[in-house]
């Protein structure tokens, strides 16, 4: 099926000494969520195949060979949340680094179209309110008016597009959009960055599993007629984009909105005085300097920018270049004469869940499908911010997926490590 990596199962240190092994399990797809679901379920004893189609682990999360080393869009670990716990108690987070206090003096805001350096009083009061405050039923627009006005509230949904990736952040539920912007807006920062890129957090997760006695088969395609070999001889874990696990599972329910955003990388000369962010208020819009806490990401005397910019369904991708580049023009003077290297790319359907007015987390499609096959992924029935959601899915598919093991192999499991 594809290239195998296998580690002896004799020494696998995840064993919790269960007097029987919970059987196989097999994982499809090696992004966040499928990684942490192989290494969950073979810390429960069980042994699990884990299969890739691309020749590279990550999905999502792989970070391009230098000289750049970009990530899929802006990507962050957030300290107060649940992955960043589960990843240091396995010694898997590595060195990362946070926002350096002086460079956090170069945050910048566009509002009104011109470049500022605070943020409308409006946005950071809303910001400390409590999120269980804020209704589910409603519009962000709708209750944030009513809380800061009508300008505060359009500052506030902008802000927050940076972990929403949509193009209309206040016409999404009011809860849903309130928990991110606290978060997003919390002092000091939660966000924590990989040193290297998000590809070298997944390295470590891929040698953990490996170290588990998890066989990876890489450039290894799953069909549906696969998929029901595998079946037949234990649990599955479907762990990857929902359109593929729709079609995969030939299940028309398998849907959930997501955002549609131009990304924007580029590589400038240094300049003395660029912002460090730029986050722009006056419509989703976000650009950011990620040397600025990890300098290793581009080679010495350049600088790499990372910018995401949300677009309707209707707009073309050229739409959100200029966004782009206007917020440049505002923060990075002459980065045209500056610029060493540029890509650009349009994410459709595949930056995580967003939840209208009426709906939770709860309501998008579940993990359990039903005859021993489980769901992971970033828009699947899971709490949690941006890449939180692949993690706490893969978390449950698995912990699921190892007791539905164990029944058909008669054997206990001891889920304590989980």
């Amino acid at each position: 099926m594809g290239h195998t990596e296998r580690t002896d199962h004799t020494g696998r240190t995840g064993h919790t000494g269960q007097t029987g092994h919970p059987g196989r399990i097999h994982v499809v797809g090696g992004g966040l969520a499928g990684l942490t679901a192989a290494i969950t379920a073979a810390e429960s004893g069980a042994r699990v195949t884990l299969y890739e189609g691309h020749r590279n682990l990550g999905g999502r999360a792989r970070t391009a060979d230098g000289p750049y080393r970009t990530n899929e869009g802006p990507h962050a670990v957030y300290h107060r949340g649940p992955f960043g716990t589960w990843l240091a108690r396995r010694d898997l987070l590595g060195p990362v680094v946070s926002v350096p206090p002086l460079e956090g003096l170069r945050f910048r805001f566009r509002r009104g179209g011109a470049l500022r350096k605070l943020p409308p009083a409006a946005l950071l009061r809303l910001s400390r309110q409590d999120p269980l405050t804020a209704p589910v039923d409603s519009t962000f627009r709708e209750w944030a008016t009513g809380q800061v006005g009508g300008a505060g509230a359009r500052a506030a949904a902008n802000f927050a597009a940076v972990g929403l990736f949509h193009h209309d952040p206040g016409a999404l539920s009011a809860r849903f959009v309130q928990e991110r912007l606290g978060r997003l807006a919390s002092l000091p920062p939660e966000a924590r960055y990989p040193v290297g890129g998000w590809g070298r957090l997944v390295e470590r997760m891929a040698a953990h599993a490996r170290g588990l006695g998890v066989a990876v088969e890489t450039g290894a395609r799953v069909d549906t007629r696969t998929l029901g070999d595998l079946a037949r001889t234990g649990p599955v874990v479907v762990a990857t984009s929902l359109g593929s696990a729709r079609a995969l599972l030939d299940d028309a329910s398998l849907t959930w909105e997501s955002g549609r955003t131009v990304l924007v990388d580029l590589a400038v000369r240094t300049r003395r005085g660029d912002a460090f962010i730029v986050s722009d208020l006056d419509a989703p819009g976000w650009l950011e300097r990620f040397t600025a806490q990890d300098p290793s990401l581009a080679p010495v005397g350049e600088q790499l920018l990372q910018g995401q910019f949300a677009i309707g369904p209707d707009a073309r991708r050229a739409e959100g270049v200029a966004r782009a580049e206007a917020l440049l023009d505002l923060g990075f003077p002459g980065w045209r004469e500056r610029t060493t290297w540029r890509v650009e790319a349009l994410a459709d359907g595949r930056t995580g869940a967003v939840d209208r007015p009426g709906t939770t987390w709860r309501d998008r499609p579940s993990v359990v499908r039903g005859d021993g096959i489980f769901l992971a992924g970033d828009q699947v029935a899971a709490p949690g911010l941006l890449g939180e959601v692949s993690f706490t899915s893969g978390l449950e598919a698995a912990t699921l997926a190892v007791k539905a093991a164990g029944r058909r192999s008669g054997s206990g499991v001891d889920l304590n490590r989980t």
